[in-house]
């Protein structure tokens, strides 16, 4: 990824490093990638995350440990293509392959209600792959009759007009498959379960970075090809997106399993990212691009954390702890900084973002905007509470009062992720420079 970036020009619009290769041309499908400046934030997320996953399962997983390796590397490698493909039937291909090492994570190395969980995470992600290859084929097809020609490649494409019948229907079956994998609610009952059960690596990854494809697809396909159809349907995504940050935020404050706790806290957040993708302004945009990079650093922390606790003392209920902070106040000082950060704390890349989200989303409705802080101010609620009954107060249990703070390896896996949590936060500007041409190419759609 270092090499990638240094050669990386921030200032343009287009693709670069483009590699396009022949592989079916009896259907005219290429192997084709590519990387822009929104590709590029989430492979940087991606690239970081992975070896933190290898490090945190070092000593939690015990079985099989080479095929759980291969399956970390697997998915790393399919959302890659995910995040650089410039062809829709390599985008499908390696968008499904993204299913088989997660579902094996779930229900191989999982808890006791892990088949289950994997079970619900199969037919949910089967459900939008079907929706995201009917998709591809109504595109196909539309593209022949408007002149494009029989091709996959996303950015002629983009280029093309199409019917606002064909909008319609086809930014429905794009649009239903991404709000699945984000999730939206209320396509969200999956998640969860798959958190509750996943292995730290497998939540860690899930949250971290396969949700983000739901967004990216939004920022790659359904906006730049369907603009009409994206304007009609704006604002019943609007007020989705305001449900699920209030809704999401509502059940976290609820939970009792830590792990639970900020799986819901996801679906809170990534509310404010189709927030910002469906206000089509820039900065709302912007801030939609920095949450879900924001997201990824700090949930993933955040369930590194909990995974780190429950290595200790195999409980995820939040009452088996208390008065972390005596024993453990290394480990409770970054849970403080992520738990801040998660609900936006100023000096934290989440503000940042949070706070674009809303600027972009004033353009369109002040009312959502008020009801989108209520979500923050949600956020602060079970954050604080779930650090009060943790790190404050006494030991609950005796194996709470017996704890050992972080080893040198799992504050490897946690320092890293403050440090950008507070750069972010302090100095955003080179990730927005990255993302700024892209972004104001993406919004000419709509003005």
């Amino acid at each position: 990824f270092l090499y990638l970036l240094s050669g990386f020009k921030a200032g343009e619009a287009d693709m670069q490093f483009v590699e396009r290769m022949q592989w079916m041309p009896t259907f005219n499908i290429k192997y084709a990638v590519g990387v822009d400046g929104i590709s590029i934030l989430l492979i940087l997320l991606l690239t970081l995350l992975s070896p933190l996953c290898v490090l945190c399962s070092w000593n939690s997983v015990t079985s099989h440990v080479r095929a759980f390796m291969m399956l970390i590397l697997l998915v790393e490698g399919a959302m890659l293509v995910v995040f650089t493909a410039l062809d829709l039937f390599l985008f499908f291909m390696m968008w499904e392959v993204t299913m088989i090492p997660m579902y094996f994570m779930i229900t191989l190395w999982g808890g006791p209600g892990r088949i289950n969980a994997g079970l619900k995470f199969i037919l949910y992600s089967l459900a939008g792959s079907l929706l995201l290859l009917a998709g591809i084929l109504a595109l196909h097809v539309e593209a022949s009759h408007v002149g494009g020609g029989q091709t996959f490649d996303i950015i002629a494409l983009s280029q093309l007009d199409y019917s606002a019948t064909a909008q319609w229907w086809m930014f429905l079956a794009f649009f239903l498959s991404f709000a699945i994998k984000l999730p939206m609610f209320p396509f969200h009952t999956w998640l969860a379960d798959a958190h509750g059960e996943a292995p730290t690596a497998g939540s860690v990854l899930l949250a971290g970075v396969l949700l983000k494809m739901g967004g990216y697809g939004f920022l790659r396909i359904c906006l730049p090809m369907f603009p009409d159809a994206a304007v009609a349907f704006a604002p019943v995504i609007l007020w989705l997106s305001v449900v699920a940050i209030l809704y999401g935020g509502y059940m976290a404050l609820a939970q009792d399993d830590l792990k639970k706790l900020v799986a819901y806290s996801s679906i809170s957040h990534m509310g404010f990212v189709t927030l910002g993708i469906f206000s089509f302004t820039r900065q709302g945009i912007q801030g939609a691009i920095l949450q879900m990079f924001n997201h990824g650093i700090v949930t993933g922390a955040m369930f590194l954390g909990v995974g780190q606790l429950y290595d200790r003392t195999h409980s995820r209920f939040i009452g088996d702890y208390g008065g972390l902070h005596k024993q453990m106040p290394r480990f409770v000082a970054l849970l403080c900084l992520f738990s801040v950060a998660s609900f936006g704390l100023p000096g934290t890349g989440s503000f940042i973002g949070e706070f674009l989200v809303l600027l972009g989303t004033s353009e369109q409705n002040m009312i959502m905007v008020i009801l989108a802080m209520g979500g923050i101010v949600l956020a602060a609620s079970y954050m604080l509470w779930m650090l009060q009954r943790v790190a404050l107060g006494e030991p609950a249990t005796p194996a709470a009062a017996g704890l050992s703070d972080l080893t040198a390896r799992e504050a490897v896996t946690l320092v890293p992720l403050a440090i950008v949590t507070i750069l972010v936060g302090v100095y955003p500007a080179p990730l927005m420079e990255i993302m700024d041409s892209c972004v104001a190419q993406l919004v000419q759609f709509y003005e």
